[in-house]
């Protein structure tokens, strides 16, 4: 039986965590003997290096992409449709009117968040158990029972080149807001005159945050507990890789006041392999609006243990004294379980345990994500021919 066409969905103009995950999920399809075809949007640049020869197409909104599937697969059979971020429930139905399977990728857990983008799809496919569990705790029913967890892709990033780690703006400029379209007008103008050094370790113990600087990382009042803390203890240095909209950096700044004479912003940096080489110990954000973490996956991959809140999603993706050591939400205890923590360490550094690591990466290889991706074509496949089956099954 011949697979049904496939079409992923993805509209974000920028490059993050989601982009990355497209990017393998449709090397995994290949993987599998799977065609499938991208829809983005015209602005967005980041794909020839994420999705290199996967045949693509084109809308600027989600209202237009009924339309310009209906031309796009004209005479063919109904398309098993892969969105990548979720759309309006009107455009979800729309396209079930057109006899297409819509399952939807649910990145971030829904706690707090509306459901109702989701529930209009035929299927949701969650990155993680705490994904999977939110979703479900929101009243979603078509929730696809296995997370699909994703990988460490440590390839260089879009937009990077061979030139050593340099700092670089901290600011991802939000286009939709008028202040900061000024600013990231205004910026470039004067990088030239900006100063670029190239990163070199600082003395001491590093640790590292590499990862967007979003709301939903909480890094400031992460911070807000955890520097006072890390100002009783100047062994310890932060490096900042990742960048932000105006308003992150400025709260995320703000936070680490007491320790700002040890931190380092290095922006947004494209060679994976050479910021976790830069670091003792990968700093998490706060657990509950994160879905998973590709740059944990990233971290322990590489070969640098991963300090984390013990709560998931963290709990999923690093084990205990094998990848990495978990501290208490320092919400709960004023950051005293994360002082603990950081005197054990400055009294004998954390190693990571060899062979028990090769076991627990194994589940976050390429390999174990295209069975998984496979499993999922399968159960999909089946259901378009009319196939029952639960979601959880």
């Amino acid at each position: 039986m011949s697979f049904p066409p496939v079409v992923n969905i993805n509209l974000q103009q920028g490059c993050g965590g989601g982009e990355v995950y497209t990017g393998f999920f449709l090397r995994a399809l290949a993987a599998g003997g799977i065609a499938s075809r991208l829809l983005t949007h015209p602005a967005a640049t980041a794909w020839d290096t994420l999705a290199p020869g996967v045949p693509r197409m084109s809308a600027a909104t989600a209202a237009a992409i009924p339309e310009r599937l209906a031309a796009a697969l004209r005479g063919q059979a109904p398309a098993w449709l892969v969105f990548h971020t979720p759309c309006a429930p009107a455009v979800t139905a729309a396209l079930r009117e057109q006899g297409h399977f819509v399952s939807v990728f649910a990145h971030m857990p829904l706690y707090g968040r509306d459901p109702s983008p989701l529930a209009a799809c035929d299927l949701v496919v969650p990155v993680s158990a705490h994904v999977r569990d939110s979703a479900r705790a929101a009243g979603l029913t078509r929730v696809y029972d296995a997370p699909m967890y994703g990988i460490a892709d440590l390839r260089r990033r879009p937009g990077g080149d061979a030139a050593a780690l340099v700092a670089r703006t901290p600011y991802d400029w939000d286009r939709r807001k008028v202040r900061e379209r000024v600013m990231g007008a205004v910026e470039p103008l004067l990088e030239p005159l900006r100063r670029r050094p190239a990163f070199r370790r600082a003395g001491g113990i590093a640790l590292g945050i590499v990862s967007r600087l979003t709301p939903i990382k909480q890094f400031p009042l992460q911070f807000s507990l955890l520097a006072p803390v890390l100002a009783r203890h100047p062994l310890f240095h932060l490096d900042v890789f990742g960048a932000g909209g105006y308003t992150s950096v400025r709260d995320l700044r703000r936070a680490l006041a007491p320790i700002a004479g040890r931190v380092r912003f290095w922006g947004h940096q494209h060679d994976m392999p050479a910021v976790y080489a830069g670091i003792d110990y990968l700093l998490t954000g706060l657990p509950e609006k994160e879905a998973l973490g590709l740059n944990v996956l990233e971290a322990q991959a590489c070969g640098t243990p991963v300090l984390a809140v013990q709560a998931p999603p963290f709990t999923e993706t690093v084990r205990a004294d094998v990848s990495g050591l978990f501290y208490a939400d320092p919400r709960t205890d004023a950051g005293a379980s994360f002082e603990a923590l950081l005197t054990r360490l400055e009294r004998q550094p954390f190693r990571l345990d060899g062979a028990r690591l090769e076991a627990h990466l194994a589940v976050f290889s390429e390999a174990a994500f295209a069975a998984r991706v496979a499993t999922l074509a399968a159960w999909v496949a089946g259901r378009m021919a009319g196939g029952g089956g639960r979601c959880d099954s």
